[in-house]
C-alpha cells in the first residue's frame, strides 16, 4: 500500500481554501475513485488523468490492477471545475514511486487533455496572492496563464505546457525556470474609448463629470432621448487614470475568479454596462454557490446602468448596501460571502415615461411622472453625489466641423493631479483610502478644511433644503474634490457653491 499527498486551493467566494488531495494505492481489483465532494467535472478527472498519465510516457492507472482512491479534503466543502487534474495526477505517480515528490510548500493548478497538456485554469491570480499566508511559496501552473501569474509576488512560479515537463522538473531531469515579475507599463492606449471632445456642447455635465471621476461620486445624468447621456457615460471611461500595481492585480484578479478575462493583465478600470433586463443576481451577484455581479466587476471601474429606472426595483433597492458599503455581502446556508464594490456607479434616465420632459413638451399625466419618478427611492438618491441634468444641444455646436472643449487627455491629467493629492492627504492621516467619496463622517472631521464662509454657507444651505447627515456630508465630499481640481486643500465657499449645483432638487 502507498500513500501520498500533494496540494491544490480553490477560491470561496474570492477567499483561497487549500485543498489536500491524498491518493491511496492498495491491492485488490482494479478501481478508481475520487472522494471528497466534487462536482462532476471532478469526478470525471478519473479519465483524464489516466489517458494524460498514459500520454507522458508512464503505466496508466487502469492498466494495473490495484485500487487507487483520491482524496480531496476537506471533505465537507464543494470542490468545482477541472483545476485539480495536475495535483491529482503528480500525487498519483507519486505514490506509485513514478516521481520524486514535490515540496510540502508547493501548490499544483492545471486540468489536463487527454495528451497530457496543462490547459488554462481560471481564478488562478487570487489563489497565487493568498497563498503565502498559508506557508506555501512554489505554485506550478499552465503556461496560458504566465502573464496573469506573473503579477503574484512572494511566490515563485514555474509554468508548462505539458504534465511530462513537471516530472522531469521534479526528477532534476530537465528543470523548469522560474518566470519573472510582472511590470506594467504607465502609459496605456485609450484609443478604443470615445474620447471627450467628440461629445458636443454639454460644458456643465462634462464638468460633473471631471468632478465625479476625480473623486469617485456616483453620478446621475437626466434628460430627454438623444441629448448625449450614453455618449457622455462611454466618454467618462476615458478620462478615468491607469490602473496602480496593486489595483490591477485586484481587478484582474477578481476577472479571473468570474472567467470573465478577456485579457492577460487589466491595467485600465474596467467599464460594465449591463442591459435593464439583467436580473438581480447577475448585477448584484449571488446563485446557489455565490459568484461576483457587474457591480463586483465594476470594482476600481465604473458601473453604468441606462436607462436606469427600466431596471427591476429589487435590482435598484439592492444598490443600496454596495454604494454605501463599497462591498456586496451574499449569505446562503452553505455560509457567507463578502465581494468588493468599489466603483463609481452611473446612471442615465429620462425626466419622465415619454422622455420629453416639461420644458420640452411633456405630455405625460402628472401620476405617471410621479409613478415614473418614484422608481428610484428616496435611499437610493441620497447614496448619488452628483445629479446633472443633460439639455438639448445647440445646433450650432452640432454643426461645428471642428471639435471643441478639452480632449481627455487633457481631463484625465488634471484627475491624476487631484486623485494625488487625495492619496497624499489620506496617508498624512494614516488612512487607507484612495478617493473622497470613500470618506465617512470621521474622516470628513480628520481630514477636511472649511473656511468661515463656506462652512456658513453650508450650514444655511443645509438649514434650507433640509440636508439629512448623508446629504451634508455628501456636498463636504465633493466640494473638497472640486477644491482638490482647484489645487488648494481648503474648502472655500465656491466650492461649496458648485456642489450645491449637482444636488437633487
Amino acid at each position: 500500500m502507498s500513500i501520498a499527498t500533494t496540494y491544490s486551493a480553490q477560491l470561496v467566494g474570492l477567499a483561497i481554501e487549500i485543498i489536500s488531495v491524498e491518493v491511496d494505492i492498495s491491492n485488490g481489483l482494479h478501481a478508481f475513485s475520487i472522494v471528497g465532494l466534487g462536482d462532476r467535472s471532478v469526478d470525471e478527472a478519473k479519465d483524464r488523468i489516466s489517458a494524460a498519465i498514459k500520454n507522458s510516457g508512464f503505466t496508466s492507472p487502469k492498466q494495473r490492477n490495484h485500487k487507487v482512491v483520491i482524496s480531496l479534503a476537506p471533505a465537507d466543502l464543494r470542490k468545482e471545475g477541472p483545476s485539480f487534474d495536475l495535483a491529482m495526477a503528480i500525487a498519483y505517480l507519486t505514490a506509485t514511486g513514478d516521481v520524486q515528490a514535490p515540496e510540502r510548500n508547493a501548490l499544483l493548478f492545471g486540468e489536463l487533455s487527454l495528451e497530457g497538456n496543462i490547459r488554462k485554469t481560471s481564478g488562478l491570480l487570487p489563489l497565487l496572492c493568498q497563498a503565502h499566508r498559508h506557508g506555501f511559496t512554489t505554485a506550478f501552473v499552465p503556461t496560458d496563464n504566465i502573464a496573469e501569474a506573473s503579477l503574484a509576488q512572494n511566490m515563485t512560479i514555474y509554468a508548462a505546457s505539458r504534465l511530462d515537463e513537471i516530472i522531469g522538473h521534479l526528477s532534476g531531469d530537465k528543470p523548469l525556470c522560474p518566470i519573472g515579475p510582472a511590470t506594467l507599463s504607465p502609459t496605456l492606449d485609450y484609443a478604443h474609448t470615445t474620447d471627450m471632445q467628440t461629445v458636443r456642447g454639454n460644458e456643465t455635465a462634462k464638468r460633473s463629470l471631471e468632478i465625479a471621476a476625480a473623486g469617485a461620486h456616483n453620478i446621475i445624468m437626466s434628460g430627454p432621448p438623444g441629448t448625449g447621456k450614453t455618449m457622455l457615460a462611454h466618454a467618462f471611461h476615458s478620462i478615468l487614470p491607469p490602473l496602480s500595481y496593486e489595483q490591477a492585480v485586484e481587478v484582474t484578479g477578481i476577472h479571473s475568479a468570474a472567467r470573465s478575462l478577456t485579457e492577460h493583465i487589466i491595467t485600465h478600470p474596467p467599464f460594465r454596462a449591463p442591459h435593464h433586463t439583467a436580473s438581480y443576481p447577475s448585477v448584484i451577484g449571488g446563485g446557489a454557490i455565490p459568484k461576483p455581479g457587474e457591480i463586483t466587476l465594476a470594482h476600481r471601474g465604473v458601473l453604468f446602468l441606462d436607462e436606469f429606472t427600466e431596471f427591476d426595483r429589487d435590482v435598484i433597492e439592492a444598490l443600496r448596501q454596495p454604494l454605501e458599503d463599497h462591498s456586496v455581502t451574499i449569505s446562503r446556508a452553505r455560509g457567507t460571502v463578502t465581494f468588493p464594490a468599489q466603483c463609481i456607479f452611473v446612471a442615465s434616465m429620462n425626466p419622465c415615461p415619454c422622455g420629453k420632459g416639461i420644458e420640452n413638451g411633456c405630455v405625460c399625466p402628472r401620476r405617471e411622472i410621479d409613478k415614473y419618478r418614484r422608481k428610484i427611492s428616496g435611499p437610493i438618491l441620497d447614496r448619488i453625489d452628483i445629479w446633472m441634468n443633460v439639455h438639448k444641444v445647440d445646433y450650432d455646436e452640432l454643426s461645428a466641423t471642428t471639435p471643441t472643449g478639452e480632449s481627455s487627455k487633457d481631463i484625465r491629467a488634471r484627475i491624476i493631479v487631484a486623485r494625488l493629492r487625495q492619496e497624499q492627504r489620506f496617508k498624512k492621516y494614516g488612512l487607507t483610502k484612495y478617493y473622497n467619496s470613500e470618506m465617512n463622517a470621521r474622516d470628513i472631521d480628520l481630514c477636511v478644511t472649511l473656511d468661515e464662509n463656506a462652512r456658513e454657507t453650508l450650514k444655511l444651505s443645509a438649514q434650507k433644503f433640509e440636508l439629512s447627515g448623508r446629504g451634508y456630508h455628501r456636498i463636504i465630499k465633493v466640494a473638497q474634490t472640486i477644491a482638490d481640481l482647484a489645487g488648494t486643500d481648503t474648502i472655500r465657499k465656491e466650492h461649496i457653491l458648485e456642489a450645491l449645483q449637482y444636488k437633487k432638487v
